[in-house]
């Protein structure tokens, strides 16, 4: 039986109520499903509440509303938090893409959110709405 699971758009008013609501949506009150891209991509690929043969849905009703919640100042924001702790090697970059989202432009959270999701579930697990 394919589990659903129902990210209500509204409720995300930025990356940190991501969090909050995806690992309840999943988990269940006070649940934990990844705090940043990288622990989200392995929760969702290793099992960490969703079923073991990857038989779910994930709906995200008013994704337009998260969209803009996640967009290119809320990505900004965290580009800038993560300034400070970026290994040399990786500042360029990072200013780089804070440059790119202070103007608007290149991919967002919300972008890379649903980029992980394709990539790491099988197809048509993702359903915008």
């Amino acid at each position: 039986m394919t589990v659903t699971y129902v990210i209500e758009g509204a409720e995300i008013t930025g990356l940190e109520r991501f969090w909050q609501v995806i690992g309840e949506v999943v988990n269940g009150p006070g649940g934990y499903f990844g705090r940043n891209l990288d622990a989200f991509a392995d929760c969702l690929s290793g099992g960490m509440g969703t079923p073991d043969d990857d038989d779910f849905v994930i709906e995200w009703r008013d994704h337009a509303l998260s969209a803009r919640a996640l967009g290119h100042e809320e990505t900004a924001r965290r580009l800038r938090a993560a300034l400070p702790r970026v290994h040399p090697t990786n500042r360029a970059r990072l200013e780089a893409d804070l440059a790119e989202a202070e103007a608007g432009r290149g991919p967002t959270l919300f972008d890379h959110l649903v980029e992980i999701i394709t990539e790491r579930t099988p197809p048509g697990t993702l359903r915008l709405s």
